[in-house]
């Protein structure tokens, strides 16, 4: 255990340092089966790097049309034999993970087609992709229509609704995995699964595409082992293991990825085109490197979680139940809360530790938001991070943290802070 001494010297006093190391001590048993899960995972991975034959021949950088390029060719192998799929899109071209949910949505939509999303509303910066907010581009303006089934107050999905919202036009079913800026609870696997055959058991030719993002690898399985048609992710969070520095993945079954191909590219080129420029390697190692480094978020997320609700706020989830997701949110009810939060996140950073985050009108959110990450890669939220928007309830999400150690010290910092401002007493 690293001694009190190097953390004050970082600023954390003794009551935070005491108070910290006392809920670590009770999460031992909890960690080991994080353990557990990862080292599945990390065989997992390993099985099929081994499977498609990855040599460093795979690593070599391709530019221009990218034609034959043999290394992104098997690293979209190893994708779709991780999710269980027939083919997968892993591209550094797909920007973000709402970039790449635009391209599957997109890419498998026509007008005419309806969205429907069965978990709620979407994740703010999907709304405009949709048309739900106005937006030049957006799938309302090519003529496609959304509708929504809400889960119920229990996080469940409505069975009832979703029959009796399905009609001649639906052709693609959307699921989020995660709560996104929402105090709901994350869906778990199995009750996506449930879902899905639920979907297929309607009409088995409707398309379920799953919002995968900040999901993967924290259980033995995906959503695509339960017949999820497509789910997909951003490369900056837990796929890329932090070493990722940009790009974003489809996996599902063969005609799905086509079509999102056609959409990334152009009809006719699709997955035959898009040079790597040399990033290939990363990406292979981050995605190497993930399963574990996603456990190290998870304990971050489990700790702050008992951290918090031991101090009396409400946090979703709570500290006991499992986990499906990365994201731990903190509920306290005022902004300053949120604010003091997510400064002691940014204090804790190895990059612009000394910066000072604020509320800002972000592009794509309907509120002021406030991000603390001191992260290498630019957004990356598998690095420890802290956003939320600042309106009601006023809770801070919090994720990420390619070490145990460090996304420990970035709780505590978010603590000393709030203790730091009156707002919390030990």
């Amino acid at each position: 255990m690293a001694s009190e001494e190097i953390y004050a010297n970082l600023g954390i006093n003794k009551n935070v340092f005491d108070f910290s190391e006392k809920i670590i001590a009770e999460l031992k048993e909890r960690f080991e089966k994080i353990d557990e899960v990862a080292e599945y995972n990390q065989l997992k991975v390993i099985r099929a790097m081994q499977k498609n034959r990855v040599s460093e021949t795979h690593f070599e950088s391709s530019s221009g049309y990218g034609y034959n390029d043999s290394g992104r060719d098997t690293l979209e192998a190893v994708y779709a034999d991780i999710f269980n799929t027939e083919d997968a899109l892993v591209r550094p071209n797909l920007v973000c993970g709402t970039h790449a949910l635009n391209v599957a949505l997109s890419g498998n939509l026509r007008p005419g087609d309806e969205l429907l999303s069965i978990s709620g509303k979407p994740y703010d910066t999907l709304e405009e992709v949709i048309g739900i907010r106005e937006s030049r581009g957006s799938l309302k303006e090519y003529g496609v229509t959304y509708a929504q089934v809400d889960l119920k107050e229990d996080g469940s999905f409505d069975f009832q609704k979703i029959k009796e919202s399905v009609n001649g036009r639906t052709k693609l079913v959307a699921i989020q995995r995660s709560k996104g800026y929402q105090t709901r609870p994350t869906l778990s696997v199995r009750a996506i699964g449930e879902a899905v055959k639920f979907i297929k058991d309607i009409d088995k030719d409707l398309i379920v595409m799953v919002d995968n993002c900040y999901g993967e690898f924290v259980d033995t399985v995906e959503p695509s082992d339960f017949g999820a048609d497509m789910i997909v992710g951003s490369l900056i969070k837990n796929p890329g293991g932090g070493l990722a520095p940009i790009g974003g993945y489809i996996a599902g079954t063969r005609a799905c990825i086509e079509n999102a191909a056609f959409r990334l590219t152009t009809p006719g080129l699709g997955k035959e085109v898009g040079a790597t420029l040399g990033i290939t390697k990363s990406l292979f190692q981050g995605l190497f490197m993930a399963p574990v480094v996603t456990s190290c978020a998870l304990k971050g997320a489990v700790f702050a979680a008992n951290i918090y609700e031991k101090l009396g706020f409400k946090v979703v989830p709570n500290g006991s139940e499992p986990r499906h997701d990365i994201i731990q949110a903190v509920e306290f009810g005022r902004p300053e809360g949120v604010i003091e939060f997510c400064k002691g996140i940014q204090a804790a950073a190895p990059v612009d530790s000394y910066v000072t985050p604020e509320p800002w009108e972000m592009p794509g959110y309907d509120a002021d938001v406030i991000m603390a990450a001191g992260a290498f890669v630019q957004g990356s939220s598998i690095e420890l991070s802290a956003d939320g928007p600042i309106k009601e309830p006023y809770a801070v999400y919090f994720q990420g943290g390619l070490t145990w150690y460090h996304a420990k010290f970035g709780i505590m910092m978010s603590l000393q802070k709030l203790v730091d401002a009156g707002i919390v007493n030990l």
